[in-house]
């Protein structure tokens, strides 16, 4: 039997190198365990430092990749910038993947368009989570839009840290390993779910099964939600081992 190949498309930030490794994983992972098959295409729109200004000139790119990344029709097209999303305005999800699928229909390779904030809000509304503990790698300023966002769309965050690292490529740099001690350092004990990692760029993979198991909650990050989004767009089973309790195939 020919097993059908899905191919995943990536709009990313150019200075990403997260997303192209972190969803991969996860999509191998799911092959192995499901015998299924993934091919990756990635399309890359400018940005080298995250700040409000720059996020804005980035996003209005987007339209480019997602036109790029129909020529090559692809089955299910994941924009990797969350903060680019959020700090648009609350609600923007919906708008920006509403505009990126219209592209893809008008160039006649129409694909469902998942944004890594909208996968991430969607993942906590998913898992039944109400109250939330998040980290992620923006300035305070971005982080507070961050926490707005998701408070707008009806998930309080109890606590927060921002790491404050303005350049891009240094949040990809972030070693995974320094998550579980800075979660250690926060308020868990009265949350539903820990957001490892509001942003596709911050590796945090790794360190998911031990969060989950220091804190007894579901951990989710950016890059989880958005592979757990790409296999419901693609109506594929939602197990992948080692990603984390909204992986498991409870959901």
């Amino acid at each position: 039997m020919h097993t059908k190949t899905h191919r995943i498309g990536q709009i990313v930030p150019s200075s990403n190198t997260t997303m192209e490794t972190e969803i991969p994983s996860m999509l191998t992972a799911h092959a192995l365990a499901h015998g299924t098959r993934f091919t990756f295409h990635s399309s890359r729109m400018r940005m080298k430092t995250v700040k409000k200004e720059e996020l804005a000139a980035m996003d209005a790119e987007s339209d480019r990749c997602a036109l790029e990344l129909s020529d090559a029709r692809v089955d299910v097209l994941g924009y990797a910038c969350l903060v680019a999303i959020m700090s648009m305005g609350k609600g923007y999800h919906r708008t920006s993947q509403e505009r990126l699928h219209s592209r893809t229909q008008e160039n006649g390779g129409a694909a469902p368009v998942i944004t890594s904030a909208g996968a991430l809000v969607d993942a906590l509304h998913v898992i039944g989570a109400k109250r939330i503990a998040l980290v992620a790698p923006y300035m305070k300023p971005l982080t507070q839009l961050v926490v707005d966002y998701i408070e707008h769309e009806g998930v309080q965050v109890v606590d927060w840290r921002a790491l404050e690292i303005p350049d891009n490529l240094e949040v990809g740099r972030h070693d995974p390993a320094r998550l579980p001690q800075i979660v250690a350092g926060m308020e868990t004990s009265n949350v539903d779910a820990v957001v490892l990692s509001a942003c596709v760029q911050m590796p945090s993979l790794p360190a998911i099964p031990q969060v989950e198991a220091m804190t007894g909650k579901p951990v989710v990050t950016a890059a989880v939600a958005t592979t757990y989004a790409m296999l419901k767009a693609l109506d594929l089973k939602t197990f992948v081992p080692g990603a984390g309790a909204l992986l498991s195939g409870a959901y």
